[in-house]
């Protein structure tokens, strides 16, 4: 896989969702809460009016409905604006 954002997007790996059972009873995937943290792994250039602050490897929290999801190689990505990304957290 070699996907290279363009302009101020960014594409994100979110982090997996928590396996949770109540009571015995197994959540579905579609029931499961979607996480709003993820791992950046490529970034665009930005423009020439908003500056790229980010960079791969940075973990990062988004907006519940931030970004279009895209699917390669079995795997699910989000492709965002930086704008959409909420804060870079700090390890």
């Amino acid at each position: 896989m070699n996907i290279k954002p363009l302009a101020d997007r960014v594409l994100v790996k979110p982090a997996p969702a928590e396996e949770k059972t109540i009571g015995g009873i197994i959540i579905p995937d579609t029931a499961k809460e979607k996480p709003l943290q993820g791992e950046v792994l490529a970034v665009g250039a930005g423009t020439k009016d908003e500056e790229m602050v980010l960079k791969a490897g940075d973990s990062v929290l988004y907006g519940k409905y931030s970004g279009t999801e895209v699917e390669l190689d079995g795997e699910k990505y989000l492709i965002m604006r930086q704008n959409d990304i909420l804060a870079v957290v700090e390890k």
